[in-house]
């Protein structure tokens, strides 16, 4: 779903049915996020407001973490002061398609929740991951990472997003099938 998609905007409902059609749904989610091609994807960008994501990142052996958090709560380190920097504050976001921009997010998090299997999860990231983690925890409360840009920034996002069309609802666009530069 893009920006101005309802769905996007309002808090989702906690996951209490642990099914087949949520195993579908998370299984969808792994193989849009992986087409788009992306690191995190939440069930509110599928147009399901459920508080579930999924999040695929190579640790710093390059071996792949990937999974799944249902119903997670989230606390992380401070907001670094100062302005963001391109370099290492740059962010994107799959309903926000092809724009970046940059954003401070606490260095380190710690997150819970629970799998498919309904077995405790619980992981403490840094940097990249923790970003990936805050990013998607936001989605599960109905904010876009362009919500939390300074003034200018946020300006500039919402034009762009009025020259494409993207802040009404109804629109989205499927990873490997649509072009975005049309």
């Amino acid at each position: 779903r893009i920006f101005g998609d309802p769905v996007l905007h309002r808090l989702a409902a906690e996951v209490t049915d642990f099914d087949d059609n949520l195993r579908q749904l998370v299984a969808d989610m792994f193989e849009t996020m992986d087409e788009a091609p992306g690191v995190g994807l939440a069930a509110p960008q599928v147009g399901v407001s459920l508080r579930v994501f999924v999040y695929s990142y190579p640790d710093d052996d390059d071996n792949p973490r990937r999974g799944v958090i249902i119903n997670p709560t989230l606390s992380h380190t401070p907001l670094p002061e100062g302005e963001p920097t391109e370099e290492l504050d740059s962010e994107g976001c799959l309903s926000v398609p092809g724009e970046r921009f940059s954003l401070r997010r606490g260095e380190q998090v710690a997150i819970e929740g629970i799998d498919l299997e309904q077995k405790p999860v619980r992981i403490v990231a840094e940097d990249w991951l923790a970003r990936i983690f805050q990013h998607e925890f936001d989605h599960l409360n109905g904010i876009i990472y362009i919500d939390r840009l300074p003034f200018e920034e946020r300006t500039k996002a919402f034009e762009i997003m009025r020259e494409r069309g993207w802040n009404r609802p109804g629109v989205s666009w499927m990873p490997g099938l649509d072009n975005l530069e049309d």
